[in-house]
């Protein structure tokens, strides 16, 4: 319901006080889709239409999984909270649950209307539509929390002049109460991601924010001292770095400067569901490295920056890529330097499996009473609102057992690891007949002190496997997660000393699917999708620099112009953007004052290329025009008046040319020239089949095709 300058969406105010009437900021049919999806599909359904859109944008607005880098915030229903740049309400909702109130400001109208749709059930989000700085002076000064999720890094775009960011900054100062917090979550400029071959996000192009986007661009991403310098600059003198892994977009775990990552710990890396990507180095071992030499929190991929008085939130993990019933979140809290941990139902549907976590630390207490295993202990509490949680001891100075096998192994220490193995599969045997089984009793869940080892997971059990079973699945576990350790010959001995050969293995990797299925079931029988299955589904790659190196010389455009002295190198380019796709190429050519003609070479091999258009002056060029200026080097097999003519090039440098002067005066500066087409690579084998085929097919006709 409109009225006015508002409009009622269920239970959502939309606010267009300041809106321009034009969206300046919109993604076109995207959007569309996005709108009807939310108009019609309830919330609970958008994993299943994930999967069945395979589409980054579909991901990336309306994955649940957005929520995590907000969902551990310390927000409760006493807190206002503003969300600038809210878009398509990707963390809304998780702050709506949370908060008394939330503002939400955005530029797009669509965009608002879709937050407003999927969040119609809320009735404390309010969203102003239009320009922040229209509607600044209009908001409160006294929010809790104001957060900028991948906001920032626009400010040049929302506030302009020649210090946009401090400028941004200061003005959402004005908003925050005293003992407030501002929430920035950003990209690192200088993250391992983009050092390892990911495309920097926002111009899509390779290391640009390592130059320091030379090729300028609407958005600027920092790095940690970078942003320390704007905070500092405003005056802000209480802020604390916090750093979302594997980014800010999907984040399963938050680090601290009070809590950083283990070694061994940061190797779901391969996040790339927008583009390709390649593979320049092993970021789980450059990981490694860096936090060994105290350097993570340089080279983390994403920042959340939270300004004001510091929670006691140090570290916080999200498994809720699973069914609603299943998921959950660990916090770890640091108070007067004492360390708690705490588990939390995701949804409230996940209140049971907490509370089954008491039930099975009773259990496996009871039953490795006299063994060398204790059990870490469990308090089940509640929250105000009735849910439960679980309240864990934090093992001070501990280490697991697999680095203390990753020890042994870099030491070639074989006593060291036979030792330690040999007591983990007394263990795991440990009056296990009749009983529960831990069946994620891995090395990772087993924290040492001393002489004192420690059970520190009991979420999965299960009465279907025997002890060998658990100690196979560890162990093949513990070798897939690196191929390093596979390969080690004191793992192999084991391996084989257990009988795990390659069939076992399969088996072993049968039985982790069949689990992964499990954890994905909903109890109405839906499913989600893993995060992992959904980045083959939208099928952009992960690309060794080997193969992407190869590729990227096969699709190598270059630009020939001729100001009529004829084509030379020193009038040339390469276009890099000309591939709209693996085999389409879409070239937009900018040509100059008196550019009497225009040669593309399309490749540096032979190729076979059916030229679908090409336009000029913003007119697809006639049949007629066509012969009158185009020409190539190449041999044409299908050139009739209802056909886009097909070109089989012979040689390695295959090129199009395009004479501007034949078809009015040449060219003014600024005006382009397109050059759409479709191309398939010949390997030496299949150009000597073409030809041959050729030949045999012209001399049944009787005459040679000519070039």
């Amino acid at each position: 319901m409109q009225t006015g300058r508002t409009e009622k969406i269920g239970n959502v105010v939309l606010d267009y006080s300041h809106y321009p009437e034009q969206d300046f900021y919109c993604d076109g049919a995207s959007e569309d889709a996005l709108l009807e999806l939310v108009k019609t599909i309830p919330p609970r359904e958008y994993p299943q239409e994930i999967y069945k859109a395979a589409s980054w944008e579909v991901l990336y607005h309306l994955s649940d999984l957005r929520e995590n880098i907000v969902g551990w915030l310390p927000v409760d229903k006493s807190m206002k909270v503003l969300e600038i740049g809210s878009g398509c309400g990707a963390i809304t909702g998780s702050l709506a649950q949370k908060a008394g109130s939330v503002t939400c400001v955005d530029l797009s109208k669509k965009r608002s209307l879709i937050n407003a749709y999927r969040h119609q059930d809320c009735d404390n989000v309010t969203i102003h539509v239009g320009n922040f700085s229209d509607i600044e002076p209009d908001l409160p000064t006294d929010y809790d929390f104001v957060c900028l999720i991948g906001v920032f890094e626009y400010g040049q775009s929302y506030i302009g002049g020649k210090t946009p960011f401090h400028d941004f900054y200061r003005i959402i100062k004005k908003h925050v109460k005293a003992d407030g917090h501002i929430v920035i979550a950003i990209e690192n400029k200088l993250g391992l991601k983009y050092w390892a071959g990911c495309r920097e996000d926002h111009v899509g192009t390779f290391f640009s924010g390592l130059e320091d986007y030379p090729q300028g661009g609407a958005a600027r991403t920092f790095s940690r001292s970078g942003l320390e310098k704007i905070l500092k600059e405003c005056g802000e003198t209480e802020y604390h770095f916090y750093y979302p892994y594997p980014d800010y977009k999907f984040m399963t775990t938050l680090y601290s400067d009070r809590y950083l990552p283990k070694v061994g710990e940061l190797s779901n890396n391969l996040r790339n569901f927008d583009r390709d990507r390649m593979l320049l180095f092993d970021e789980k071992k450059v990981f490694d490295m860096l936090i060994r030499e105290g350097l993570f929190g340089q080279y983390s991929n994403s920042f959340l920056v939270m300004t004001g008085p510091m929670t006691d939130i140090v570290y916080s993990r999200f498994s809720n890529d699973r069914a609603e019933h299943l998921s959950i979140r660990t916090d770890i809290l640091e108070k007067d330097g004492k360390h708690t941990v705490r588990k939390y139902p995701a949804t409230s549907a996940a209140a049971a499996h907490i509370e089954a976590l008491a039930e099975n630390e009773c259990v496996f207490t009871e039953r490795f009473k006299g063994s060398t295993l204790s059990v870490n202990r469990l308090e089940l509490k509640r929250n105000p609102d009735g849910l439960p949680f679980a309240e864990i001891e934090y093992l001070e100075n501990s280490r697991t057992l697999e680095e203390l096998l990753d020890e042994c192994l870099q030491n070639n220490d074989e006593a060291g690891f036979d030792k330690l193995f040999d007591r983990y599969c007394k263990i795991a045997a440990w009056k296990a007949e009749g009983t529960k089984q831990d069946y994620d009793l891995t090395f990772p869940n087993i924290c040492v002190q001393g002489d004192i080892w420690t059970m520190i997971d009991y979420e999965w059990t299960t009465d279907k496997l025997t002890p060998q079973q658990i100690i196979s699945r560890a162990l093949n576990c513990y070798g897939q997660e690196d191929p390093v350790r596979m390969e080690h010959p004191i793992v192999k001995k084991h391996l084989e000393a257990l009988g795990i050969g390659k069939e076992q293995m399969r088996e072993l990797s049968e039985k982790e699917l069949a689990f992964q299925h499990f954890v994905l079931q909903e109890k109405d029988g839906r499913s989600r999708t893993a995060l992992g299955q959904l980045r083959h589904l939208i099928g952009n790659r992960a690309v060794p620099y080997q193969e992407f190196f190869a590729r990227a010389d096969r699709k190598k455009v270059q630009v020939f112009e001729d100001f009529g002295a004829g084509y030379t190198p020193e009038h040339s380019y390469y276009q890099y953007d000309a591939y709209e796709a693996d085999d389409l190429i879409n070239a937009r050519i900018i040509c100059k004052a008196g550019t009497k003609a225009i040669r593309l070479d399309p490749a540096e091999l032979p190729c076979l290329v059916q030229i679908h258009g090409i336009e000029w002056r913003g007119k697809a060029l006639t049949r007629a025009q066509l012969d009158q200026c185009l020409t190539t080097n190449g041999q044409v097999l299908a050139d009739t008046p209802s056909h886009v003519p097909t070109v089989l090039f012979e040689t390695g440098d295959p090129n199009i040319s395009v004479r501007l002067d034949c078809l009015d005066n040449e060219a003014t500066d600024g005006e382009a020239l397109i050059i759409r087409a479709q191309i398939a690579w010949l390997s030496a084998e299949m150009l000597q089949d073409i030809q041959a085929r050729l030949a045999a097919a012209a001399r049944r006709k009787g005459f040679w095709f000519q070039r």
